[in-house]
């Protein structure tokens, strides 16, 4: 709840008894992306996963080549700048320039990083390769990934600790110098090395032709990372290079990536690229990764076929002059055809073989990657999977994790109205914090909800968002325009700032208006309500604004994704009720993922004075609304059924936020094993209303029904 504006009042006094919220919105039917903003990073982002592309330093100023990976991509791993020999050429001497030159352009695109590569047999420099002393080596290595990593922390996604260690066609290791002079225990010490030098990232093992479940080579893999998880080893993720003959992955390819989840790792396909590209064998291998929940994302290896290290099988999405191949169609269509993936990975370990084509994965033909070749995406910690909202909830509620914190400057009684984003391994966390003399906004990050009590707590009434009555924000990452949108409210006008990056709490732009005024339709039925809560969601070619009056309306506007955020107009009664407490406030609407669905959330006022919240769902955001959970004996969420398993501090389930699958535009969510993050107070507070201990929780929901 916002009462943000209700300044030196109370809260006013609670209407008894129930009524159905009317639906007034026409229909319409919502395709699930259009050709004019389709793209391969936001197709793939409804489904929780990344679409990237290895990138070279040395293309960057080639615009046709750089254009084309801003437009498509949203993951990046730099393609050889990152690799020991570029990065420590001498011990002790490192060289990150080329490496910081990607780093940047990345970061000023919102595109995320993966680290490519720590320890690898190849392009070594020759002093790492002629050390024969186990202890000297056992340093040298150390350090590198220490000193690298710590270089680069906080701003890679997922590193590849340790690449291509094993043999072709075994299930030993490969003789290398790591090999031979540390034994096979060195991925091991790897890894334990890698999660001390940045907690944060997800530590992966990276290899080529382990795609066929039944080869040697995967067995071996499989066996290693099963080892690891029982002991404890610190790894997350696996990596599929993927490099495929005309015949695209094999049979037994979705068994290989669910039965490696199924060990409890992300898995990866991190180098793809596939002889002609045939579009059923591109199509198949996006296919595969949908079909595991734990599949993450999909990094091609090159931008156009004259970036690509295997340039002569013409192998990649874009010609060589840049433009989309049929390949590209197939892939925009499986991504988007396919969201909703599987969350129990099939162990079956019964498909057929299938050869990988040596004639294209041979270590020999892949060092051919040392030349400067071009090529080059939140996850999201919610559950990408398969299933349904149900039709009633049941949700587990931590104890308070965000509460205020006080300074010099600012004397704050309660903390609301939180809006979340995880990006880039971080939960980013907006909120309203109030006073007796009023409202304004902050802004605090963590890795983890077990740091989010410790979290730095940056007042935005510093940054160019300025003093004044601001406050219930929305964050949200505008894919069209490369640009995070914060929405807020200042009172007379639906505001708006934007950041290039997020992580930045200087960085935002001062307030803009949605309106040059209040729209009429609003005037005319807010009574003695106040305009509040805005919340823009966008589908593929169109954004809305949802507002609510207090007053039992709850109105939305429009405007096209190319005009976005100008142009808001056509603002409707979306939803009403004649009871004004059953529609009060805190609009929320969602994507729901992998389904043709959207939730709408709002929060009402119950018979016994509390907060809680009702849902509807529809077809399309413009559609009629139909209740799913929409009651005070059946709500959303309310302190009915909420457990609290540290002890019930709150009865008020208010104004929050769903952690959500991506972290653009689309807003989506996962219907599995959702998480709200929202506002609760003190059941015996009482006074000012602006002055009331909120304190922010998270809920779980426990009774998923995927």
């Amino acid at each position: 709840m916002k009462g943000l504006h209700r300044l030196g009042r109370r809260r006013r006094a609670v209407v008894a008894g129930l009524s159905a919220a009317a639906a007034l919105a026409g229909a319409a039917t919502l395709l699930p992306s259009s050709a004019g903003a389709a793209t391969l990073g936001t197709q793939a982002v409804p489904s929780g996963r990344y679409f990237g592309t290895a990138v070279a330093a040395g293309r960057l100023g080639d615009s046709a080549y750089s254009t084309i990976l801003d437009r498509e991509f949203n993951m990046i791993t730099p393609e050889n700048e990152m690799k020991w020999d570029a990065t420590e050429p001498s011990r002790g001497s490192f060289n990150f320039g080329p490496a910081d030159q990607i780093v940047s352009h990345a970061t000023s695109h919102g595109q995320q990083l993966r680290g490519h590569t720590l320890v690898w047999h190849s392009q070594l420099p020759t002093w790492v390769s002629g050390i024969t002393d186990a202890a000297t080596l056992r340093s040298v290595m150390n350090n590198h990934i220490t000193t690298t990593m710590a270089h680069f922390k906080g701003k890679i996604h997922s590193w590849d600790v340790v690449n291509e260690a094993f043999a072709d066609g075994s299930t030993q290791l490969r003789s290398s110098v790591f090999q031979k002079v540390l034994g096979e225990g060195f991925i091991e010490e790897a890894f334990r090395t890698a999660r001390a030098a940045d907690p944060a990232a997800k530590l992966c093992y990276n290899d080529y032709n382990i795609e066929n479940w039944t080869d040697a080579k995967t067995q071996g893999l499989y066996a290693m990372v099963r080892d690891f998880k029982s002991r404890g080893v610190p790894i997350d993720c696996v990596g599929f290079q993927s490099h495929f003959g005309t015949s695209g992955p094999p049979a037994s390819f979705g068994t290989t990536l669910s039965n490696f989840a199924a060990l409890g790792v992300d898995v990866q396909i991190t180098e793809l690229d596939i002889a002609t590209a045939p579009p059923t064998a591109y199509a198949n291998t996006v296919k595969a990764c949908l079909n595991v929940s734990r599949c993450t994302g999909i990094t091609v290896w090159g931008i156009r076929d004259s970036d690509s290290w295997r340039s002569a099988d013409n192998p990649l999405l874009f010609d060589s002059g840049g433009n989309p191949k049929p390949a590209y169609d197939a892939v925009i269509s499986a991504l988007g055809s396919g969201t909703s993936p599987s969350t129990s990975p099939s162990t079956s370990s019964s498909a057929s073989p299938s050869a990988s084509p040596s004639s294209t994965d041979q270590p020999r033909v892949k060092t051919r990657r040392v030349r400067p070749t071009a090529d080059g995406t939140t996850t999201s910690p919610s559950p990408s999977a398969t299933g349904s909202l149900p039709s009633t909830f049941q949700w587990s509620s931590s104890g308070v994790l965000i509460s205020p914190k006080s300074d010099a400057s600012h004397n704050i009684a309660g903390i609301k109205d939180p809006s979340v984003v995880y990006y880039k391994g971080k939960y980013h966390v907006f909120a309203s914090v109030a006073d007796s003399s009023g409202y304004s906004m902050v802004y605090l990050s963590f890795t983890d909800w077990s740091q989010a009590g410790s979290a730095t707590h940056h007042y935005l009434d510093q940054s160019p968002i300025g003093t004044g009555y601001r406050a219930a924000p929305q964050v949200f990452y505008f894919a069209p325009q490369d640009l995070w949108y914060l929405v807020y409210q200042t009172g007379g006008n639906a505001s708006y700032s934007t950041n290039a990056d997020i992580s930045n709490p200087n960085g935002w732009s001062a307030p803009k208006g949605f309106y040059s005024s209040m729209p009429a339709i609003i005037s005319q039925n807010i009574g003695n309500g106040y305009w509040v809560d805005m919340w823009v969601i966008c589908d593929s070619a169109n954004c809305y604004l949802f507002s609510s009056d207090d007053n039992g309306q709850l109105y939305r506007s429009q405007t096209t994704l190319s005009q976005f955020p100008n142009g808001m107009t056509n603002t409707v009664i979306a939803a009403q009720d004649a009871n004004r407490n059953n529609l009060f406030e805190a609009s929320n609407v969602y994507k729901v993922q992998g389904k043709n669905q959207y939730l709408l959330l709002v929060e009402a006022i119950g018979s016994d004075g509390r907060r809680y919240f009702r849902s509807w769902t529809s077809g399309s955001i413009d559609g009629s609304w139909t209740a799913l959970a929409a009651s005070e004996s059946n709500p959303f969420a309310a302190a009915g059924n909420v457990t609290f398993p540290s002890g019930a501090w709150t009865k008020d389930i208010s104004h929050g936020e769903l952690i959500r699958a991506g972290y653009d535009q689309t807003l989506t969510i996962s219907p599995c094993k959702m998480r709200y993050l929202y506002q609760g107070q003190d059941p015996n507070a009482s006074g000012d209303y602006n002055s009331l201990p909120w304190r922010l929780g998270l809920l779980t929901q426990s009774n998923s029904t995927c």
